[in-house]
């Protein structure tokens, strides 16, 4: 039986499903290699906006449609104009945009207090692959690549990518990866601890389900404050700070209704059923 919801997200560049509490958002621009628009940005910063907020979402997949999950920024498009970051808007509106845009949606990928998964059916470059490392797990098909790209089209990088990059790899691993942008096989990728997973393409789909209705099916309130500790620590905080920032949020989530059933499930020997308070 298939439950699944679309959403309207206001442009074809963007799709939305949610089922069984796991929200798809779909790249949709596969002639393209799904490259970033405007109207897919805007869409894609709306939707994980209110899936924040959205208590019928327990966790976001974002993948590309077709053989691809994004190509980053549409080189193409750049060259027609002309000018591949200002056009009509001043330097200085444009650098605004775009902090707002990054902040919208790598931004959000990384910060959101619910479980993201980047399934990647095909090649994340550019400001594509900043998208998929600022998920919290990445599931490759064999035949996807990761590169940075951004130094074969004269760009410096956005999205997050130096960040999220350097903070999996190492600032060595990073700086080659950026300043060479040579391709990385998905096998590499999982080496790295790039990847977290890597199936067959046909197996892609299915297996991404599995994983993601098993976190929309787990313990919302300790994941959010689990993704919270994770991020401080990330961020480098002080080693007091994080302690008890651990102490504070363990103790609330003992407090739950999903801890005190989580321990009797434990005790009968069954899985808990988790509803998220």
């Amino acid at each position: 039986m298939n439950d699944s919801t679309s959403l309207d997200t206001g442009t074809p560049d963007l799709l939305a499903t949610l089922d069984a509490g796991v929200l798809t958002l779909t790249l949709n621009r596969p002639d393209a290699r799904n490259a970033m628009s405007r109207a897919m940005n805007q869409a894609l910063a709306q939707q994980l906006a209110a899936a924040e907020l959205d208590p019928a979402v327990k966790c976001i997949v974002l993948t590309g449609a077709g053989k691809g999950f994004c190509a980053g920024g549409d080189v193409k498009g750049m060259a027609a104009a002309g000018d591949g970051t200002v056009g009509a808007l001043t330097i200085d509106e444009a650098i605004h945009l775009q902090r707002v845009n990054q902040r919208a949606t790598a931004g959000k990928l990384f910060k959101m207090p619910k479980p993201t998964i980047a399934a990647l059916p095909g090649p994340a470059a550019g400001a594509g692959l900043a998208l998929a490392l600022a998920c919290d797990l990445r599931i490759m098909a064999s035949t996807a690549i990761l590169t940075t790209a951004f130094a074969r089209v004269g760009f410096s990088g956005d999205y997050g990518g130096t960040y999220f990059l350097t903070q999996l790899v190492g600032a060595a691993k990073a700086r080659e990866l950026y300043l060479l942008s040579e391709r990385v096989s998905a096998d590499e990728a999982l080496r790295l601890g790039l990847a977290n997973w890597v199936c067959a393409p046909e197996e892609l789909a299915e297996r991404t389900r599995e994983i993601a209705r098993r976190l929309a099916a787990g313990p919302t309130v300790a994941y959010r404050y689990m993704k919270e500790n994770l991020n401080r620590a990330l961020a480098g905080g002080d080693i007091d700070d994080c302690l008890d920032l651990e102490a504070t949020h363990h103790i609330h989530c003992g407090q739950t209704e999903d801890h005190r059933e989580a321990a009797q499930a434990f005790v009968e020997k069954r899985e808990p059923v988790f509803k998220g308070r």
